[in-house]
């Protein structure tokens, strides 16, 4: 029997600063236990004091770079280690990648940071995880996605492609993977545009904080942590959510074969089942 009174584990990655730091705050004074996944060593420990300070309680702390692979299996293996069940696992890491970078691991540093990455920890975490939520962007609608070729947006490299490619990418896996394990329901949102440290050094992003709608951390980080909490019954599984409400993202990122055709490519590129 399920022991009602166990407090909730939500793993959040890219929880250095910006949305995941925020949502890991408001999750942990609410009282859940949250595991903060970083890149920086110091960074993240500054986040996990943070949230300490905040709620009181010191959470576990993973270093994981998601331009690695190896680094994210070690992840998985890691957190399977700790935990016999994840409650929550909020895919949030991700990058806005200003020139074109190849990974060690041969991918576009975006696709494979903002999706590949993800895709490999849920499925290596998917027996243990009891809902996924992922950050997505209204940007996908600069996606160019071809699943044929995942480094498709290297060639006369444009950052805003790229980086909606792999938003693109993010709204096909949240519904390919609600489709594929009905078990484990999956969400994705987009944040708005929020004031952080992500993408500071783009000018593009700069002149987009001068004049669009600029969110804190906090308040794009609250779709999160609403998707992370509400019943099932009340959410739409491979549901795209704005402003905690669930929205219709463009049709290149609502296609079933598309999102299928991904899947199988992305399972081959990580080296898992598809």
């Amino acid at each position: 029997m399920e022991d009602l009174t166990a407090r909730r584990i939500v793993v959040v990655t890219g929880a250095s600063s910006g949305i995941g730091l925020a949502a890991a705050v408001h999750l942990a004074c609410r009282g859940d236990q949250v595991v903060l996944v970083g890149r920086d060593p110091a960074r993240l420990q500054a986040a996990g004091d943070q949230v300490r300070d905040a709620s009181g309680e010191r959470p576990e702390l993973f270093r994981a770079d998601f331009a690695v692979l190896d680094d994210v299996r070690g992840l998985a293996q890691r957190l399977r280690a700790a935990y016999d069940r994840i409650d929550a696992l909020a895919n949030n890491a991700g990058a806005i990648v200003l020139r074109p970078v190849t990974t060690v691991d041969g991918f576009e540093l975006s696709m494979q940071a903002n999706h590949l990455a993800p895709f490999l920890l849920s499925t290596l975490l998917r027996d243990r995880v009891g809902r996924l939520v992922g950050t997505a962007s209204g940007a996908h609608r600069s996606g160019v996605l071809d699943p044929d070729d995942l480094n498709a947006t290297l060639p006369g490299y444009r950052p805003m492609r790229a980086y909606g490619t792999s938003k693109q990418a993010n709204i096909l896996f949240t519904a390919e993977a609600a489709r594929r394990w009905p078990g484990t329901p999956a969400y994705c949102f987009h944040p708005g545009v929020v004031r952080t440290r992500f993408g500071a050094d783009s000018r593009l992003v700069a002149l987009a904080m001068r004049v669009l709608p600029i969110r804190s951390p906090r308040k794009g980080a609250e779709t999160l942590v609403w998707l992370a909490d509400q019943p099932e019954a009340r959410l739409v599984n491979g549901g795209y959510y704005a402003d905690r409400r669930p929205r219709r993202p463009l049709p290149k990122a609502a296609d079933a074969q598309l999102a299928a055709r991904l899947w199988a490519a992305s399972a081959k590129a990580v080296g898992v089942e598809a």
